[in-house]
């Protein structure tokens, strides 16, 4: 039997809402219950949402929001969904912590709710898969890939995550 999962829901393009309107990007909720149902995902996992923001405007204070809820977690699998600009900048905080655990930190750079045309999907289950399989530590995961989080930049000329070394 797997161990559990906690998930901690900090916002990023991954749930973005678009406006038909004014066509701008906005958050309500997460999308995380509906793509684990759509997945038809039987692990034990459990989703915390810590807060609903681009992660170009995530805080100091954010940053240590979003590394006491890992200290204080139970669970030694843990995914942080997020935005894809900052990702390094958090992995390097809870990294500094030295937790016994295996931090997943995944993004999108499409939101989910375009469909078929967003990563988002594929990344959570990407996140999932190594939360269960890798060792202690903290990692970057997009594209299929995982990279540890001072290892790793997205590029922004391809839109693709690479290793750095």
């Amino acid at each position: 039997m797997s161990k559990p999962i906690r998930i901690f829901v900090t916002g990023g393009t991954f749930d973005k809402e678009y406006n038909l309107i004014n066509g701008e990007l906005y958050f309500e909720d997460t999308h995380l219950p509906e793509m684990f149902e759509r997945g038809r995902c039987t692990l034990d996992i459990r989703v915390t949402t810590l807060m609903m923001i681009d992660s170009l405007e995530m805080t100091n204070e954010d940053r240590d929001l979003i590394l006491g809820n890992c200290k204080r977690s139970k669970e030694e699998a843990i995914i942080i969904t997020h935005g894809t600009d900052t990702m390094t900048v958090t992995g390097k905080v809870i990294a500094a912590a030295k937790l016994d655990k295996t931090i997943i930190i995944t993004g999108a750079m499409i939101p989910y709710k375009f469909g078929a045309s967003s990563d988002g999907f594929f990344n959570l289950g990407a996140a999932v898969a190594f939360a269960q399989s890798l060792p202690f530590g903290v990692y970057i995961s997009m594209n299929g890939r995982f990279f540890l989080y001072d290892d790793v930049r997205k590029n922004r000329q391809t839109g693709f995550f690479e290793k750095l070394t």
